[in-house]
């Protein structure tokens, strides 16, 4: 039985995950027009069938595990830019906060912008954008938020680490904020019943991750490292084990596989719901296993790193017992790393005063990391 503490962490974890009703119960969609252009791909699947499609998507997956220094692969960029604009929300909440909108109206920033390698049918999603926070100094990390995130968020931890000589870019993940396609309010289009579509969007994040880094060495930065929080943390940890160049990596939550986060999590209850009339967990983590950091501890362990791992011991959507199996594989592998369990879920880290307890851990770990 739960201890008082812990019932009452649940009871607010289950209340700020029930704030937003307009979360969207789609269908099981195969998605087998997104597996087009990837690396890779011989022929499609043998016929329209459950069963031909799932067989489809596992030889599809076995592939790109075996290569996914080819699937991760990209043709560099050639139209980065810092743009000046005023800084906007993008909120994905049922009822967006007035206040956060009267904040930031006639304030301005810059932001790299440049075309995705990976190409969606969504102009807006394809211009890549990145709020840049620099100062003086080699060292230099990008930051990525977590799923359904605004534009505003992480940017105090943006600022704290200035303050310690750490450029960061913050970069808005595939279907987020000003990169959402108009046709939807939620940022659905990275976690769905789709199943090809979710494994683009991962495909999408991790590439333009790595464009981030040809920009920041092309304007002298020689020390990089990459700070992910929930979905941004799987996108690092996929990014960091297909790059050498990230030396320092630090992982708010983490968890095993993609569909055991989407299956077990409050936060993807309605991805489930559409999900589970047609396709089982067994079955929905072998079609998502080329997208999940399990599968890449092998790559992950191929140059030293330092790296963070925080998890939440009452943790609701990236479960407790999940983060523990992703701390057993970093010992296993023998990799240079720390451990940090907060005494909050997964979304009270960003409620007082866990999310300055969550802030100074990252920021701690990356004033000293790269030396």
């Amino acid at each position: 039985m739960p201890s008082r503490y812990a019932q009452w962490m649940y009871n607010w974890e289950t209340r700020l995950t029930s704030v937003d009703n307009n979360r969207v119960v789609r269908p099981l969609d195969w998605g087998v027009d997104w597996t087009r252009h990837w690396p890779g791909r011989n022929g499609g699947p043998s016929g329209q069938s459950p069963r031909e499609l799932l067989e489809y998507f596992i030889r599809f997956n076995d592939h790109i595990i075996e290569n996914s220094d080819d699937f991760y692969s990209y043709r560099p960029p050639t139209d980065f830019r810092l743009e000046r604009r005023e800084v906007q929300v993008f909120s994905t909440r049922a009822i967006p906060d007035p206040k956060l909108e009267a904040k930031v109206r006639n304030t301005h920033a810059e932001f790299l912008r440049f075309t995705s390698p990976v190409q969606t049918p969504y102009a807006e999603n394809d211009l890549a954008n990145a709020r840049w926070f620099p100062v003086p100094g080699h060292r230099a990390v990008v930051l990525l938020p977590h799923w359904n995130a605004d534009a505003l968020a992480y940017n105090s931890l943006c600022r704290t680490l200035n303050w310690m000589g750490i450029s960061v870019l913050r970069l808005s993940l595939p279907h987020h904020d000003i990169r959402r396609p108009a046709e939807i309010h939620r940022a659905d289009y990275a976690v769905s019943a789709n199943i090809g579509r979710t494994m683009d969007a991962m495909r999408q994040g991790v590439i333009d991750v790595r464009c981030c880094l040809d920009w920041l060495e092309s304007k002298g930065y020689n020390r990089l490292g990459i700070v992910g929080t929930s979905l941004g943390s799987c996108y690092a940890f996929i990014a960091t084990a297909h790059d050498p160049r990230i030396s320092v990596a630090a992982f708010n939550h983490a968890s095993t596989y993609v569909a055991d986060v989407v299956w077990h999590g409050q936060s993807t209850r309605h991805v489930r719901e559409g999900l589970e009339p047609a396709i089982q967990l067994d079955d929905l983590r072998r079609v998502w296993r080329a997208v999940s950091p399990m599968v890449y501890f092998d790559k992950f362990s191929r140059w030293p790193r330092k790296s963070l791992i925080i998890y939440a011991k009452y943790d609701l959507t990236f479960l407790p017992e999940l983060s523990k199996r992703v701390v057993d594989e970093f010992a296993r592998h023998k990799l240079d790393h720390r451990v940090v369990v907060l005494p909050c879920g997964h979304y009270t880290m960003g409620e007082t005063p866990f999310k300055y307890m969550d802030g100074w851990q990252l920021a701690n770990f990356l004033r000293t990391a790269f030396d």
